[in-house]
């Protein structure tokens, strides 16, 4: 599952533009085989008396936290792990670019981090193994259901 979080201040993204985002991360995702009830996306909206950035209060700031849970990335240890990592950050700078690196008057950042699966359920049931028949009955019904 991942869990985005995007921490901004209420008047940064409009509806339609969190609506927008929501749907683009979604589908980065769904493209990658995962169920879209998978992804959470959940706006944070903090005024400016809420984000300091060097101390200093600032309105036009966004922090993007996102937890990988359902997938983990190859190691950095190896080129191959190096090239698809990078390749994953330059898919979600492809996925955030209108609604975030396009706007100039916006600073930003965002971090990855991941979550063992074993300590992840939703509904109370362990996610099946990766690219598994019972995962792809999870992306068909978009749902969690009980599987053997």
């Amino acid at each position: 599952m991942p869990l985005w979080r995007i921490f901004s201040h209420p008047q940064t993204f409009s509806k339609d533009q969190r609506v927008g985002i929501a749907q683009k991360v979604t589908e980065l995702y769904v493209s990658r085989g995962l169920p879209a009830f998978y992804v959470n996306v959940i706006f944070i909206d903090i005024d400016e008396n809420g984000i300091f950035i060097g101390g200093e209060p600032k309105k036009n700031f966004v922090r993007v936290v996102i937890e990988q849970i359902a997938r983990t990335m190859s190691s950095p240890d190896t080129d191959e792990g190096k090239k698809s990592r990078r390749m994953w950050m330059d898919m979600i700078n492809d996925t955030l670019k209108p609604y975030i690196i396009d706007r100039v008057e916006l600073d930003w950042e965002l971090h990855i981090s991941e979550t063992p699966r074993d300590l992840w359920r939703t509904k109370g049931i362990d996610p099946p193994p990766a690219h598994s028949d019972a995962e792809k009955m999870w992306v068909e019904k978009n749902k969690p259901v009980p599987y053997i």
